[in-house]
């Protein structure tokens, strides 16, 4: 057999080779509107400092309490509610409240009977922080 048909097999060969290999790899594609099943190993991003806000509820959705930073005067009542699909808590850091496990759809009250300052998380996914700042 010539060298150059030799030559010409052996590509064939290798791309065919190449293109196998590529078919075998694993994807981490998720079908559009199908639920993730995966929790994020960090915070998820912002993009600026969140101020505090005037407010009475805190939403909890996509691993983070929103507003992050509220501030609300004392006997306030304050209520977080659940919308992600995974269980979340709601703790203060100095003990002063805790909600137990909220699954999608439930809610936990608190009320402010002190001024200052309650810096809060969730105990199952600690990186969810966020702070209630209670005024005279």
């Amino acid at each position: 057999m010539p060298l150059h048909q030799r030559m010409a097999g052996l590509v064939v060969a290798l791309a065919t080779v190449a293109g196998l290999a590529a078919c075998g790899g694993q994807s981490s594609a998720v079908a559009p509107g199908a639920p993730s099943t995966s929790m994020p190993m960090s915070a998820p991003a912002t993009t600026a400092a969140s101020a505090p806000v005037a407010a009475d509820t805190v939403s909890i959705k996509n691993f983070a309490f929103a507003p992050a930073n509220v501030t609300v005067k004392v006997g306030t009542t304050v209520t977080w509610t659940n919308t992600d699909q995974e269980a979340h808590t709601v703790t203060a850091k100095n003990g002063a409240f805790t909600s137990p496990a909220l699954s999608n759809g439930s809610t936990y009250h608190y009320t402010f009977t002190k001024p200052g300052t309650y810096d809060y998380l969730c105990t199952i996914h600690p990186f969810m922080t966020a702070t209630v700042v209670v005024t005279p």
